[in-house]
C-alpha cells in the first residue's frame, strides 16, 4: 500500500508504519513552522485520528499531539513526526475565525467542502452530531 494512503480503516504513513484509523473529522489545520503567528497556510480538511486521538493523518503526514515539554509550544498542538514541523489543529468555527490571531482564510479541501458548507449553515459536522 502506498504511503499516506488510507485503505479501509488502516493507514500507512511516509515512514511505512501502519496504524489503525478510527475517527475521521473535518478540522482546521494550520502550519506554524516558518511563519509569523497565524500567517502560515491553512486548510479545512478531513483528517483521520488514531484510536487514541493522539495521532492525526493529514496530507500523507503523521502528526503527533504535543505532550510534555519535548515539543511544547503555546502556538502548536501537533507536530510532524518526520520533519518536526508544528501545526495547530482544531475544530472549525461557524464564524470563520479559525486562525487564532490572524485573519487568513483556509483552503477548503474538496473532500470537506459539502460538510463544511452544511456546518456553516447550522448543521453538525460528521462525527460531531451530539456535540
Amino acid at each position: 500500500m502506498p504511503r499516506g494512503v488510507v485503505e479501509g480503516r488502516r493507514v500507512r504513513d511516509r515512514s511505512g508504519l501502519e496504524s489503525c484509523v478510527v475517527n475521521e473529522r473535518i478540522m482546521f489545520v494550520q502550519l506554524k513552522t516558518g511563519y509569523d503567528t497565524d500567517a502560515g497556510p491553512s486548510w479545512i480538511a478531513s483528517v483521520r485520528f488514531s484510536k487514541s486521538w493522539s495521532t492525526i493523518y493529514f496530507h500523507g503526514r503523521t502528526l503527533a499531539r504535543v505532550t510534555g515539554t519535548a515539543h511544547a509550544n503555546f502556538d502548536s498542538n501537533f507536530y510532524d513526526v518526520e520533519s518536526g514541523e508544528r501545526y495547530w489543529v482544531s475544530g472549525p468555527k461557524r464564524n470563520k475565525t479559525d486562525a487564532r490571531y490572524g485573519r487568513g482564510k483556509p483552503t477548503v479541501e474538496d473532500d470537506a467542502s459539502a460538510a463544511y458548507e452544511a456546518f456553516l449553515g447550522g448543521g453538525s459536522l460528521p462525527g460531531r452530531e451530539r456535540g
